[in-house]
């Protein structure tokens, strides 16, 4: 019986970090039925795509501080309470300023949420950090296959209408997360800011998630004149499970050399997608960007919990996550232009840049953490 309810916060926590990954990718086959009635093209739905994680950067500055002063749980009823506000926005609302309105809040809400999980996963496998969060990430995975599948409803309105009711539901497992027999106390510290592998693990969640937001901000317009908004969806769920079996083999390879493996997957599977002229050639690029995203991510993870105590991690996470997410918010940003003003073809180059400056860190990190050589004679 003790065992049974010791699970029951830990399963409520992965519900909701699915819950959360919905609402990331709901809108991916939406964009081109937006495009369509609204008559943006690639930049202006890039924009609204990264609006989304633009409002995550201060929900995750909100929640950070939240989390200090209050029990996760209080910061996961005002997260679920601003995604269905937002969610609202494209049920109700029509036309582009209600959408990018409904899309910051959900932003919001969606960083919020993703704090505080990550708080009560950590509160909840002391010592066993990494696993807690490996677990974690496979329920984004499957929130990764509910979002793409319910934008295949069809239209705007459908799609975030449904999203809604996930989250009209998913509000009991709040009340199921309660408060651990031994709460643990987190603390901000700064001196982290200064440890070589800090900065590896954030440049490698920046390009990880970059590669995601390019892959859902950009690239369905890429195929809209192919596939229509459920082929889109489903070919999105499809990546999904590639995602999830990637980051699952990624806890069990060392995390840097997870990252480094998804780097050149990523670099080479938008680059492909991009210049494909045919469906399955696009397809193809697709799943060795969401393989190599999927590596990078859980990699970058191991990088972070492995270079900063978990009791000193507030600080770390925040920025961490920040960082991470300014990815999200520059793929579909620089991705749109870029696919505006070059082509699709040019889409490579994008990872590419960003694959130089990871590459620094990784020889930072290298140098800084080295032994000192013998100087005896």
């Amino acid at each position: 019986m003790r065992a049974r309810t010791e699970r029951l916060p830990s399963l409520a926590l992965l519900g909701l970090g699915a819950l959360d990954a919905a609402g990331y990718s709901v809108i991916v086959p939406v964009t081109p039925a937006i495009a369509a009635a609204t008559g943006a093209g690639p930049a202006l739905i890039g924009a609204l795509v990264a609006s989304f994680p633009a409002a995550m950067l201060v929900g995750y500055s909100l929640a950070g501080h939240g989390v200090r002063r209050r029990r996760p749980t209080v910061v996961l009823a005002g997260a679920l309470a601003l995604l269905a506000l937002g969610s609202l926005g494209f049920v109700v609302g029509g036309g582009l300023p209600a959408y990018f309105a409904g899309r910051l809040v959900m932003g919001l809400g969606s960083g919020g949420l993703w704090i505080a999980i990550t708080f009560a996963t950590l509160e909840r496998f002391p010592g066993r950090e990494y696993q807690g969060m490996s677990r974690l990430y496979a329920a984004y995975s499957v929130g990764g296959l509910v979002g793409p599948a319910l934008g295949a409803i069809g239209g705007v309105r459908g799609p975030f209408l449904a999203y809604l009711a996930l989250v009209a539901l998913a509000t009991p497992l709040v009340a199921a997360v309660g408060t651990p027999p031994r709460p643990r106390r987190f603390e901000p510290d700064r001196s982290v800011l200064r440890l070589p592998g800090f900065w590896l693990a954030c440049a490698g969640v920046l390009f990880a998630i970059l590669a995601l937001g390019l892959v859902e901000g950009v690239l369905p317009l890429h195929v809209a004149g192919r596939l229509d908004q459920a082929q889109i969806g489903w070919l999105y769920v499809g990546l999904a499970l590639l995602l999830a079996a990637s980051a699952v083999t990624a806890g069990r390879v060392a995390p840097r050399r997870a990252m480094a493996v998804g780097v050149v997957l990523v670099t080479a599977g938008v680059a492909v997608a991009g210049v494909a002229g045919t469906v399955p050639l696009f397809m193809a690029g697709l799943a060795l960007a969401a393989v190599g995203g999927g590596l990078g991510e859980t990699g970058a993870t191991g990088v972070l919990l492995e270079a900063v105590p978990a009791e000193r991690i507030v600080t770390a996470m925040v920025l961490w996550s920040q960082l991470g997410i300014v990815g999200y918010l520059a793929g579909p940003v620089v991705g749109g232009a870029v696919a505006e003003a070059f082509g699709y073809q040019a889409l490579g180059l994008v990872p590419l840049a960003v694959a130089v400056p990871l590459l620094a860190a990784f020889r930072r990190a290298r140098y800084s953490e080295a032994p000192p050589a013998n100087s005896s004679p």
